[in-house]
């Protein structure tokens, strides 16, 4: 009890609130404007957090990701273009009740089902990751090892797209995790005789290169005559209505449909790679295959928002079990959640509920404003939505570009890093532009120091012997886990051949 109420004081103080309070401000501006993530926002965020107190840092990212989810529905309903992936799923339908003169309507129930979400995610967070953090602490290096696996084979399978690809795409992140000095020989691998790179490429620079670069280079790579198009057609239908005067009665009608979206949700953020941008489209795909009206789907049904409104914020909080638990990523923003907590002594694994208890609870609290900060914050910005719709973006990426730049120098005070977040930008936009995922590659990088770790000190501690990795109870089940998730591709196309219609695709799911 009194670890919990150190971490209630650790939020609820002046600066801790003023920072959540910032952090509100600037996760909604970025996550509304089109082709900016809320993965985007975290990384610009990230180097301002270094000035920060702990609790304050990780308040701030909590709140920042949560609020840009949300914000990418506003481009997403007014201009048919959604601001965040996560906002992808059901574009169609927030787009055709834009167009339809409800924009304040469906984002009124967009926010209210992201609290919702959000707020669930939160306590299945409280719940679960105590408990499993205590089943953790039976774990040795073998099982390290294949959490690390599973989390790698997540990241590639789960994702959408080609796995071959994604493979390769992981193959990136594995390879830039391999630079610095060997950690049994000490010799230096792929340092080019450069001495900033001995201990290793810095998640950061990295993370804002194939985020923050990448979408910078991608909008100055289509011709200026498209581009001034594009931002010439930035119109806005008449819209009429309030904002939350229909919400309780789409919630009253469709509240089973919250309860499963939001618990859904949390359940695909916890597992490793997955996001809330797939959370997303499954609740989105599960909701027209058990909805009376499929048919509805696509053109302004409110039935699609409220399912994977209320999974993609649960996602969010149910991505932080496995990254506190285990420092195993459950998407990208705890990719870059990890390094923070080890820069701020809160190192993620089972023993982070002993040893910063309070700043667990201090966590799990932020977690709570941060959703509830979103319904007054949400309002405004629907409010104000036509501001952020109609803003160029090439009046906002010369700003965004040196964001990028200032914040990879002001890691170490290096230009290394910066030259390392312009490369990572052009091999990012190399990659996507093949049609690659990026977020694999960004797994690898966290997981890959992991993986050889736990690997090498498993192998020295049974004296070369493989056979020592399926010799433990749990081992052998985390072993067959990954198998599964390896042969899920195969066994869901077997699926899908002899159920037909059982098992809908992402893609069928909006059609």
């Amino acid at each position: 009890m009194n670890e919990l109420l150190d971490g209630i004081l650790l939020v609820f103080n002046f600066q801790t609130l003023l920072v959540i309070l910032l952090a509100a401000l600037f996760g909604v501006f970025v996550g509304a404007i089109p082709g900016l993530s809320a993965t985007m926002a975290v990384a610009l965020l990230v180097p301002i957090t270094f000035a920060m107190e702990p609790t304050a840092a990780i308040a701030a990212i909590i709140t920042t990701a949560a609020m840009a989810i949300f914000a990418g529905d506003i481009p997403g309903t007014y201009l048919n273009i959604p601001g965040t992936p996560a906002s992808a799923a059901y574009v169609a339908d927030s787009a055709a009740l834009g167009r339809a003169g409800r924009a304040r309507e469906a984002l009124g129930l967009n926010v209210t089902c992201s609290v919702i979400g959000g707020l669930t995610g939160t306590l299945v967070l409280v719940m679960i990751a105590p408990s499993l953090a205590e089943f953790a602490l039976n774990f040795s290096s073998f099982e390290y090892f294949w959490l690390a696996v599973l989390g790698l084979g997540s990241a590639v399978f789960i994702s959408t797209g080609s796995a071959v690809k994604g493979f390769l795409s992981l193959m990136v992140g594995l390879l830039l995790a391999t630079v610095g000095l060997d950690m049994v020989t000490g010799a230096p691998r792929f340092t080019f005789d450069v001495p900033d790179l001995m201990g290793g490429i810095n998640f950061i620079p990295v993370m804002i290169g194939f985020f923050a670069m990448y979408e910078v280079m991608k909008l100055y790579s289509i011709p200026r005559d498209k581009a001034n198009a594009q931002d010439a057609t930035q119109t806005i239908a008449p819209q009429h209505g309030s904002v939350f005067g229909l919400v309780p009665t789409h919630l009253k009608r469709y509240w089973k449909n919250v309860i499963r979206g939001s618990s859904l949700g949390a359940f695909i953020g916890a597992l490793p790679g997955a996001g809330a941008d797939i959370a997303a489209w499954i609740c989105y795909a599960v909701s027209k295959k058990r909805s009376k009206t499929p048919e509805a789907y696509g053109k302004g049904h409110v039935e699609g928002l409220v399912d994977a409104g209320s999974a993609n914020n649960a996602a969010v909080a149910g991505a932080w079990v496995p990254a506190l638990v285990f420092g195993i990523p459950g998407d990208s923003i705890t990719a870059i959640v990890i390094g923070v907590l080890y820069m701020k002594g809160m190192n993620p694994g089972p023993t982070i509920f002993m040893d910063n208890s309070a700043m667990a609870y201090g966590l799990f609290t932020a977690f709570f404003v941060a959703n509830l900060i979103l319904l007054p914050i949400g309002y405004l910005a629907i409010r104000s939505a036509h501001i952020f719709a109609v803003t160029p973006t090439r009046v906002l990426m010369p700003i965004i570009l040196c964001f990028c730049i200032v914040g990879a120098f002001a890691i170490n005070n290096s230009l290394t890093d910066v030259w390392i977040m312009l490369v990572c930008g052009v091999v990012a936009y190399l990659i996507a532009t093949a049609d690659f995922p990026i977020a694999p590659a960004i797994l690898g990088l966290v997981l890959g120091n992991i993986l050889e770790t736990n690997f090498m000190t498993s192998m020295i501690k049974a004296d070369g012997n493989l056979l020592a990795f399926v010799e433990r109870p749990i081992s052998i089940g985390l072993a067959l886990l990954v198998l599964l998730v390896a042969l899920f591709p195969v066994l869901a196309k077997y699926w899908r051949m002899r159920y037909p219609r059982a098992l809908p695709s992402p893609k069928e799911a909006i059609e």
